[in-house]
């Protein structure tokens, strides 16, 4: 079968590979559509937040069908689509999908059944394919309070993360409102449904947002990781708000007042991954109707991989690319 590795840092490959075998109690998965993260080109440069051994596929934004099933196995069945988990608790460590362990940018792969979750009939391919960042940016949401129709949300930050956060605050009635310099970001968010958008390059992202929300916004979902980003979160968030932090900046430093903090009464949280959320957020995504389809800019067969990737590194024309397996 077909598969993208990563051979070694900085050489990936579209090569054939022996089909996986299944146990007892696993499932026979076949990839029908799998997203490229930016966590896929850290893993690609080497610089992935756990030691890694190459090769390795990579993938974990993904969606499949399950075409057999172990003897062992219960609740699941040839023909169901399914996803799954990123963080796989197994006897010997904890595994990251797609880092750790081989993911989904293969044809067929072997998973067990209790990280996995059907996918409802209403919910597409293409929808599925993003539930696992959908998962993130929910998390994010929910990770400080949540949110209803009385407050407004900034979401600065227009990367996959920043949209799906922005999704996921649009499913639960609040006003959004994202924070991003590329044009097609902006775009992505108003067809989503933000209400509006501010481009930082373009003036003073603080004054827009203060006269867009009159005094700031209830919770702000910093989903960048830049400096000039996190340099304003606790500027665009009105007192007694709260501040989430989804995008990653690991090991950078920059300066912030964080005396901003306590002056304004915010509440910080700091989030990562989607622990415990998904069955809620799948039921959410089917239960509202969300279409996140906009923010899928591209797609591409199995074969034209190493030209996705090469698209991907151009924020200003790709934001989330898609590799159509089956």
């Amino acid at each position: 079968m077909k598969a993208l590795i990563f051979d070694e840092p900085k050489k990936p490959v579209v090569t054939q590979v022996q089909m996986p075998a299944i146990t007892a109690n696993d499932v026979l998965i076949k990839s029908r559509r799998v997203g490229i993260c930016h966590s896929d080109y850290e893993l690609l440069a080497g610089n992935y937040i756990i030691p890694i051994s190459y090769p390795v596929t990579p993938g974990h934004e993904w969606v499949g069908e399950v075409v057999e099933v172990g003897r062992n196995v219960t609740g699941l069945a040839v023909g169901d689509r399914v996803v799954g988990e990123c963080v796989i608790k197994t006897p010997e460590r904890i595994h990251h999908f797609g880092f750790s362990m081989d993911g989904a940018d293969r044809e067929f792969f072997a998973a067990r059944p209790e990280w996995l979750h059907k996918l409802p009939d209403t919910v597409s391919d293409a929808q599925g394919a993003l539930i696992e960042p959908f998962t993130c940016g929910y998390y994010a949401v929910l990770r400080n309070g949540g949110t209803n129709a009385s407050e407004t949300v900034v979401v600065s930050g227009g990367g996959t993360i920043g949209l799906v956060s922005a999704a996921a605050a649009i499913g639960m009635g609040a006003r959004v409102i994202v924070v991003d310099p590329v044009p097609l970001r902006r775009d992505i968010a108003k067809r989503l449904g933000a209400e509006a958008t501010v481009d930082p390059s373009a003036g003073n992202a603080v004054e827009a947002v203060h006269e867009l929300t009159k005094g700031g916004a209830h919770l702000v979902i910093e989903a960048s990781g830049h400096a000039s980003s996190l340099a304003n979160v606790f500027d665009y968030a009105r007192a007694e708000g709260r501040v989430s932090m989804v995008g990653i900046n690991i090991g950078q430093k920059f300066p912030v007042e964080l005396g901003k903090i306590q002056i304004k009464d915010l509440t910080v949280r700091g989030c990562i991954g989607s622990p415990g959320v998904w069955p809620g957020a799948i039921r959410f995504l089917e239960q509202t109707g969300i279409n996140l389809s906009p923010i899928q800019t591209h797609t591409f067969a199995l074969d034209d991989a190493l030209t996705a990737l090469e698209l991907g590194k151009n924020p200003q024309e790709a934001v989330k690319i898609t590799l159509q397996i089956a």
